[in-house]
């Protein structure tokens, strides 16, 4: 039987697989822990991250969700002061569901295609 953490890793390197981010679309990638939200923008030709947000400065008092959100909105300004317009959204074997899903749909109201 695997644990909840060995079928997340097994569900993102299936998924890495399929994906990878280039110069022209590089890859948006979430990790979520229990308490914080990161997201990065990467350009796997060259290993670099072009654009990273976290929840780890934010000091006001909303749920993980709202967090979410505003992180999803900063990653987006960020990527747009890069230059950065277009990306391909990896989840990071987490279920596009609940805060994964917060942020990419405030990335994208942000102005982020994917």
């Amino acid at each position: 039987m695997t644990t909840k953490l060995e079928r997340r890793i097994k569900i993102k390197y299936r998924v890495r697989n399929k994906i990878s981010g280039t110069t022209e679309r590089p890859r948006m990638s979430v990790f979520r822990s229990n308490k914080q939200i990161y997201v990065q923008i990467i350009d796997d030709l060259t290993g670099k991250t072009l654009a990273a947000a976290s929840s780890l400065g934010m000091t006001d008092k909303v749920n993980k969700k709202e967090q979410a959100a505003n992180v999803g909105e900063l990653i987006a300004k960020k990527a747009q002061e890069a230059g950065i317009t277009e990306v391909v959204f990896d989840r990071n074997g987490y279920l596009y569901h609940g805060r994964i899903k917060e942020v990419a749909d405030a990335a994208r109201k942000g102005g982020l295609k994917f």
